[in-house]
């Protein structure tokens, strides 16, 4: 039995459900395999709050009852540690005996290069970067930004599946970027069927984690960008049209202005904000409906979100902005890409006419290309690791 180490960003996001999906979903695809997991993040002191956002001790902090209720939840609690990144305190498996696990570790799993202690990293005899952010990875990079998070792996992997390739501009460097289609656990994900869909929804952040990117003297947009675009799209179409937005408020002229054209807004912290209730929303929805942000649009990247996996992988169709991901994925049944209103309203329209077909595709696509068995397999058969 392979012993392997998945490091990621769990506890520096507490009440982001579909953010701890996004790493529980490579650990506990990897346990599925038969493989011996355990999951290590590292955490600043000023990143750990209270629960109104005051930065207080880890012991107090939000974060750390996140991250103990959600490892606990998905049976992780003995196989995993928090790690403060000012003194190596490790909260889980101990201090001390982290350094024996590095080294007896077959692999390291280290999603946006989340791992970057000195005292550890090192350690692994094999180390796999995760790139989840297409673009802003590579264009940091290009920028000598973000090295201390790249450097010191022997394989790098990349969601943006078109990187590389003539189809997409965004610069590879000195780093040979290998695709990687992030995974579902499919057992985690059953589908679930309904007469038609009630709405389409999405759960989203209408700013994103990241600033404007500039490449070259050329800006790349945000996902709130993206999302004016296709303002009128409820009423165009007389759908129905739901958004889980995390917003700002000083975005409230724009929040103003989706509800006028009779999107409804609910706060994802109270229908998405851990693990197992984002699980229930999106598998209460009737399909996606989603934007991207503008730098894996205008790249043509070919970024793929984990979210409208799940979807897929409930039998929820997805009407998602292109990205380019049709090189790579069956479109137009179960996926339906759109770039213009029209494209959109067109396919919301083809969804509600003929939604069984549709949901059926949407759960094929998933066991088809995203299963975690398949993508993990594929992964460990590069680093010459056996389950």
């Amino acid at each position: 039995m392979s012993l392997i180490v998945v490091s990621g960003a769990l506890a520096n996001k507490p009440g982001n459900g579909g953010a701890a999906w996004t790493r529980l979903s490579w650990a506990l695809g990897l346990k599925r395999l038969g493989c011996d997991v355990y999951f290590i993040e590292q955490i600043a002191p000023d990143a750990c709050v209270d629960a109104s956002g005051a930065i207080c001790a880890l012991d107090q902090s939000m974060n750390l009852a996140w991250f103990t209720d959600v490892t606990g939840r998905f049976e992780l609690g003995h196989t995993s540690a928090l790690i403060t990144e000012h003194d190596g305190r490790s909260i889980g498996v101990r201090a001390k005996d982290l350094a024996d696990l590095a080294d007896a570790a077959d692999l390291l799993v280290n999603i946006s290069g989340h791992l970057t202690l000195g005292t550890l990293k090192p350690r692994f005899r094999r180390r796999v970067f995760i790139d989840l952010d297409p673009g802003y990875t590579q264009f940091w990079h290009a920028q000598g930004l973000a090295e201390d998070r790249l450097r010191d792996h022997d394989a790098y992997f990349t969601i943006g599946e078109n990187i590389g390739t003539p189809a997409c501009d965004i610069p590879t460097g000195d780093i040979p970027w290998r695709p990687i289609r992030q995974p579902v656990v499919l057992d985690e994900w059953p589908a679930l069927t309904q007469e038609g869909p009630t709405r389409f929804t999405t759960v989203a952040s209408w700013r994103g984690a990241y600033g404007r990117v500039t490449h070259n003297g050329r800006p790349f947009g945000l996902k709130a960008h993206e999302f004016r675009k296709f303002l009128a799209l409820p009423t165009v179409t007389g759908h129905a049209f739901e958004i889980a937005l995390e917003v700002d408020p000083a975005d409230r002229r724009d929040v103003e202005s989706l509800q006028q054209q009779a999107w409804t807004i609910v706060d994802p912290k109270s229908v998405a904000g851990d693990p197992c209730t984002f699980r229930r929303y999106i598998q209460a929805s009737g399909a996606e409906c989603s934007v991207a942000q503008g730098i894996y649009v205008d790249t043509r990247s070919g970024w793929f979100s984990d979210r409208t996996i799940r979807y897929l992988a409930s039998g929820k169709p997805a009407l998602v902005q292109d990205t380019g991901f049709g090189r790579n994925y069956p479109t137009g049944r179960g996926l339906v890409p759109f770039s213009t209103l029209d494209d959109a309203s067109r396919g919301a329209d083809r969804i509600v006419r003929d939604y069984a077909a549709h949901s059926r595709a949407a759960r094929a696509i998933a066991e088809e290309f995203f299963d975690s068995n398949k993508v993990l397999a594929g992964l460990l058969e590069h680093v010459g690791v056996t389950p």
